[in-house]
C-alpha cells in the first residue's frame, strides 16, 4: 500500500501542473491515467460499478464549485474563480489507494478560499486522532468541530472508508460525530480520511448522470483525502511522496 500511495502522489504531484485557468478537465484526466498506467498500476475509479449508476467512465473525479464529489471529466474548462476537488485512486499488485485535494484556479473570492483552508486543515484533524485506542467517532468528531466552529457544515451523506485489497471496505469513516458502528481503531488497519466541506448547508443531491453529487442550496465545497495507516504510535499517511514528503505541502506551496 506504500508503494500504491507513493505512485498516486507522484501523479498527483504530475497533474497540479495542468490545474490552472481554460484547462480541459478530460486532459488532466487522461494525463493522471497515462501516469498511473506508466507506473505499472491500474486506475482504480475507470469502470468502478455501483448500483444505478454504471460503471464511472473516467480515471479522476474533478468536482467544481457546488459539486462535492465524483464529478466526470469532459471538454468542460476550468474557469479563473473555482474550486475545484479532484479525487483519484488506483491499484497495484492487489492494493489500493485514495486520495483528493482541492485546488484554488488562480484568484478566488473569500468564501472559497477559506473553505479551501478549513477542509484542508480539518484532514488533518481527523489524522490526529487516528490512533490506536482510539475509535472512528474520534476523527469524526475532530473534523466536524473543526468544520463547525468555522462557519461550515460537513457532508453527511457521504464518508471515508476502510481501503486495502479493496477500494472500499469497512469500516465507514463518518466527517459528522455518529456512534453508530464506532469501532476501535488498532494497528494494522488501513483508512481513506475525506472530509467534505460545504460553505453552507450539508445537504446534497446526485445529477442525472447518476455520480456527481451537488449541494442542494449551490454551496461550493472542499474534499481532501489521504490513505492512512494505524501504527503502534503516531499514523503513517501512506499517499505521500517518495522523499516522504506530503504532496499536499508541496503543491499548495507551489502554487
Amino acid at each position: 500500500m506504500r508503494r500504491a500511495g507513493r505512485l498516486l502522489a507522484s501523479t498527483f504531484l504530475e497533474i497540479s501542473e495542468l490545474v490552472r485557468p481554460g484547462a480541459v478537465t478530460e486532459e488532466i484526466d487522461k494525463a493522471a491515467e497515462r501516469a498511473i498506467r506508466r507506473g505499472g498500476a491500474r486506475p482504480a475509479f475507470k469502470g468502478y460499478s455501483r448500483s444505478g449508476s454504471g460503471r464511472f467512465p473516467a480515471t479522476v473525479c474533478i468536482s467544481i464549485d457546488r459539486e462535492i464529489v465524483h464529478g466526470i471529466p469532459s471538454r468542460r474548462r476550468l474557469e479563473e474563480g473555482q474550486l475545484v476537488g479532484i479525487d483519484c485512486g488506483l491499484e497495484i499488485d492487489g492494493w489500493y489507494s485514495d486520495m483528493a485535494c482541492s485546488f484554488l484556479i488562480g484568484e478566488v473570492d473569500a468564501v472559497r478560499q477559506k473553505v479551501w483552508n478549513v477542509t484542508r486543515e480539518a484532514l488533518y484533524k481527523g489524522i490526529e486522532q487516528a490512533k490506536a485506542g482510539n475509535r472512528i467517532s474520534d476523527i469524526s468528531a475532530a473534523i466536524q468541530n473543526w468544520v463547525e466552529d468555522n462557519g461550515f457544515s460537513v457532508i453527511r451523506d457521504l464518508v471515508g472508508h476502510g481501503i486495502g485489497s479493496h477500494l472500499h471496505e469497512d469500516p465507514a469513516v463518518p466527517n459528522y460525530l455518529s456512534r453508530q458502528g464506532d469501532p476501535p481503531l488498532r494497528p494494522g488497519m488501513t483508512l481513506a480520511i475525506e472530509p467534505m466541506v460545504s460553505a453552507k448547508d450539508w445537504k446534497m443531491k446526485v445529477l442525472h448522470d447518476g455520480w456527481t453529487a451537488v449541494t442542494v442550496d449551490g454551496s461550493p465545497t472542499g474534499h481532501f483525502e489521504h490513505t492512512i495507516y494505524i501504527t503502534d504510535g503516531e499514523p503513517e499517511i501512506l499517499t505521500m511522496l517518495e522523499d516522504n514528503t506530503d504532496p499536499w505541502n508541496v503543491i499548495c506551496n507551489s502554487r
